[in-house]
């Protein structure tokens, strides 16, 4: 969503919550981070929130209650209402929400080795190393 209005960005920058799907020990989300760096050409840098602090995400922190106040007393029917009521949020200064129903199907129970999270091109800051790196694309 963001390549037309960032298209002259040059690395990009995620906050992630320390546990889950994209937690900092999960070899799997280093993995596809790796694919994604060298898919865009982009240096990944990556912030983790320490644990029990993901209130502190921003985005979530600032829009949660404007989604909760725009889907209240509306059936959620469905993954298509839900996403459309998300989508047209928008806060009293103006602040909106992009959002977009991710269809695709993805495989379960995916195992990396640590060889394979070898290969990934991880550079750790000196600062809590284990929730701030970055990914460097792989040079072909």
């Amino acid at each position: 969503m963001g390549k037309f209005l960032y298209s002259n960005a040059r690395k990009i920058y995620i906050t992630a919550d320390c546990g889950g799907s994209n937690g900092y020990r999960v070899k799997l989300w280093k993995i596809e981070l790796q694919k994604l760096a060298n898919e865009l050409n982009m240096e990944i840098h990556v912030s983790h929130f320490p644990p029990g602090t993901s209130k502190w995400n921003k985005i979530e922190h600032r829009m949660f209650s404007f989604i909760s106040k725009n889907w209240r007393g509306k059936p959620l029917i469905d993954k298509a209402t839900v996403v459309n009521l998300i989508a047209n949020t928008k806060t009293k200064k103006g602040l909106e929400i992009k959002a977009k129903l991710d269809e695709n199907i993805y495989q379960r129970g995916i195992k990396i080795s640590d060889e394979e999270l070898e290969k990934v091109k991880i550079r750790r800051y000196k600062f809590h190393g284990e929730w701030n790196y970055k990914i460097n694309p792989e040079i072909n």
